[in-house]
């Protein structure tokens, strides 16, 4: 058997909320990080514990770990990214942190997802950016809109959206809905990797076609991270069954894909190896996958854990990467 590219060693869980705070209920979804000269900087999503209508909302915080031990915490969450956004608007209820990117020392970027409510189906959502002038800490939206939305070619959601900058362009993969469908009477989003690029960073041209092979019936694909290695560009995501895909056989997995040009995608799944584990927090699913290379030349892998990060966060070290070996 041909030994996978990429092949993750599991380094542990970092944290999951106790639900001892009422802003951080459950959940640590889509970890995201932020490498800073003295610390990471981990972005996730939280929920919140659920009204007496039993709905919740999400919002985005941070922890901070050990740039030389990630899985040692060193500040935990002091509270929500960003307030709700206002009546009617595509986050009144709830962001979620997608990517965050350095613009310069003082300057990051984080482009999340917002939550609104619909009648017909239960939720839309749309991508927006926050500013943070301080490295980091605090953040303010630059506008009360989103960047990506729905548009005439992509009339359903937008989320997960992954940033980076290149050549002079900022380049943007996401999720866009395909459409809903009915199963034992709910809808389910259907929804697939795209891409756009900018040359500001805020208006989008999209390329409003699928970019990732699918493997499964009505794939659903989410949370892309993209990162260039030795002149390739390698994406990591995940991916499920479009419909009964809240279980351990049918819910998220990670997969891989890897271009050339950042356009055309080879579907290769079997060269990045992250399974659940046998028992334990991320046992039954592993998905959100965030790619990123740490000061000492170590590439890692955050990801959440069953019940779609319900039971935390943990990160991954890449165990066969040659120029670690090569040391």
């Amino acid at each position: 058997m041909t030994e996978p590219r990429f092949r993750w060693r599991k380094l542990g869980r970092v944290f999951a909320p106790d639900g001892s705070q009422p802003w951080m209920h459950s959940h640590c979804q889509n970890p995201v990080p932020l490498l800073m000269s003295d610390r990471l900087r981990v972005f996730f999503n939280t929920r919140q514990r659920s009204g007496d209508d039993g709905m919740t909302k999400s919002c985005a915080t941070f922890i901070d770990l050990d740039l030389a031990d990630p899985t040692k915490i060193i500040a935990l969450p002091q509270g929500p990214l960003l307030p709700f956004g206002p009546l009617g608007s595509f986050d009144e209820f709830g962001s979620m942190a997608g990517t965050v990117l350095r613009i310069s020392d003082t300057e990051v970027w984080v482009y999340y997802v917002g939550w609104s409510r619909n009648l017909g189906v239960p939720y839309n959502h749309a991508i927006g950016l926050a500013v943070s002038h301080d490295g980091g800490t605090t953040f303010r939206r630059i506008g009360d809109g989103p960047v990506i939305g729905r548009s005439v070619n992509e009339p359903y959601i937008q989320n997960s959206p992954f940033a980076m900058k290149r050549d002079g362009l900022y380049h943007l993969f996401y999720s866009s809905g395909l459409g809903w469908k009915l199963h034992e009477g709910k809808p389910e989003s259907i929804y697939v990797l795209m891409q756009a690029s900018s040359e500001d960073g805020i208006h989008w041209q999209r390329d409003g076609r699928p970019t990732v092979p699918f493997v499964v019936d009505d794939e659903c694909q989410t949370n892309p991270s993209v990162l260039e290695l030795d002149g390739r560009f390698h994406q990591w995501f995940c991916y499920r069954h479009g419909l009964d895909f809240r279980n351990g056989t049918r819910g998220y997995r990670m997969g891989y894909a890897w271009s050339d040009d950042m356009r055309h995608w080879h579907r290769d799944d079997a060269q990045s190896v992250l399974e659940p584990s046998a028992q334990g927090w991320d046992s039954e699913m592993v998905c959100y996958p965030s790619v990123f290379t740490l000061p000492d030349g170590k590439t890692c892998m955050l990801y959440s854990g069953n019940g779609f990060g319900r039971e935390g966060f943990g990160i991954a070290v890449w165990d066969n990467d040659p120029a670690q070996s090569a040391r």
